[in-house]
């Protein structure tokens, strides 16, 4: 019984502190410029194909990590087991803005071909604490 109740304040206490750090996030894209955020349009972004120069191959970001955040998704290219994106399922995901930001330039480059913007990233934030 102790047990069950110290893992629901540990989750809950690793919750907030992603919670805290998604607004912390949302609060400099604000900053620079972008808002209102929508879940919708992150979705419709996560789902849209994009063909990066680099590539022949369209892809999305759904291409990874599925349209429902709370399962495990699977690199494209390279088959690794990608850790659920929703916050509800996987409370550290969004946990650290350094490692998120990270995220951003790494995926949105090898998705979209380019950087993503303030106002794509808090809506691809909306839609991830959304599931």
């Amino acid at each position: 019984m102790k047990s069950k109740i110290a893992y629901s304040i540990v989750g809950f206490l690793v919750a907030s502190v992603a919670y805290g750090s998604v607004e912390v996030l949302i609060h400099s894209y604000q900053n620079a410029g972008a808002g209102p955020f929508s879940a919708g349009e992150g979705r419709a972004a996560w789902i849209q194909e994009y063909r990066p120069s680099n590539s022949v191959d369209a892809r999305s970001c759904a291409s990874c990590h599925g349209t429902d955040l709370s399962r495990t998704g699977r690199h494209l290219k390279t088959g690794k087991l990608i850790k659920p994106m929703a916050i509800s399922v996987n409370p550290t995901r969004l946990s650290n803005p350094k490692k998120v930001e990270k995220w951003f330039r790494r995926n949105c480059r090898w998705t979209l071909g380019r950087e993503c913007t303030p106002q794509e990233k808090g809506d691809f934030i909306r839609f991830m604490t959304s599931q």
